[in-house]
């Protein structure tokens, strides 16, 4: 059975946003650095967006540490999203910086590209869509 989560926004990215089981409640504001108000206190989709690929993603790394068997002790991806503006419009790209605790650097970069190929759900829907870099540190 699939989970479904669902979160409603109203007013756009000056608005505020709820996830379904009230879990999730912010305001949102767009940047000060791209041109908005920047309101203190508020939160933007970018910021959603790293916090649930950075998640994802160690996740991914995770589930393929355990599936070989390794020693891994640790997992911290940090997810850097970028939008910015061309003459086609707005755009999104993800640098992932991940430290694999445990094992050594060559192992760390197979995980993590296979975590990105093989496993990580937001990994294959921005497949083909946004620049996504892998960075292991």
């Amino acid at each position: 059975m699939p989970y479904v989560a669902t979160a409603t926004t109203t007013g756009g990215r000056n608005g505020h946003v709820e996830s379904s089981d009230g879990l999730l409640k912010f305001d949102l504001s767009v940047p000060k650095d791209i041109g908005g108000p920047g309101k203190p206190g508020a939160t933007n989709p970018e910021q959603f967006f790293a916090a649930g690929y950075s998640a994802c993603f160690g996740g991914a790394v995770e589930y393929l540490a355990r599936q070989e068997k390794l020693p891994v002790s640790s997992v911290t991806v940090t997810a850097k999203v970028t939008i910015d503006m061309n003459a086609t419009g707005f755009f999104l790209a993800v640098v992932l910086r991940t430290h694999v605790e445990g094992v050594d650097r060559m192992t760390a970069e197979r995980l993590v590209n296979r975590a990105h190929t093989e496993v990580c759900p937001y990994s294959k829907a921005t497949r083909g869509n946004i620049q996504v870099g892998l960075e292991v540190v």
